[in-house]
């Protein structure tokens, strides 16, 4: 992938930086996941179809998937949508919650320091000619809309720290 050019734009590169970290509009991963309650991760709601563990693991596999499809050009995806979302809504065991935050987080800072490296706009020949800019505002657009089901459900199950 071609490093930074000298005259491509720092602040644009900051501005995706901040969107893809930051919580501008609305809370992000850290403050969503934040303190949530052990017995209420599996919790699913009369009529939703995904529990915060879901959520959270969705938001994982997503973002590891289209960081690894950018920068690593012998990356398989997983199955969609199967290979997505795990079965269960309970996490398997004790430590797969505070596994998967850590993972989710792992992948972030990855792609934070391709960002700050790389070309925003090269084509990637292995990504089908999209460029590191288009992968990322993908990622920023889906950690918002799950994030935003995240929060929603921890309203709805009395979890969220204002209430």
């Amino acid at each position: 992938m071609p490093e930074k050019s000298p005259t491509e734009s720092n602040a644009f590169r900051k501005e995706l930086i901040s969107l893809f970290t930051g919580e501008n509009a609305h809370a992000g991963f850290d403050a969503a996941v934040k303190n949530y309650p052990a017995d209420l991760r599996g919790a699913r709601p009369h009529g939703l179809p995904h529990s915060a563990y879901q959520l959270v693991e969705h938001l994982r596999i997503a973002q590891w998937d289209i960081v690894e499809y950018a920068l690593n050009p012998r990356h398989k995806s997983p199955d969609f949508p199967d290979g997505y979302w795990p079965k269960s809504p309970e996490p398997p065991n004790p430590t797969a919650w505070d596994k998967s935050i850590a993972a989710f987080r792992a992948d972030r800072k990855k792609l934070v320091v391709a960002l700050e490296k790389y070309d925003l706009l090269a084509a990637i020949p292995h990504a089908n000619n999209q460029s590191l800019a288009s992968k990322t505002m993908l990622l920023i657009d889906h950690n918002a809309y799950h994030l935003g089901q995240l929060v929603l459900l921890r309203r709805l199950l009395n979890a969220w720290p204002e209430q």
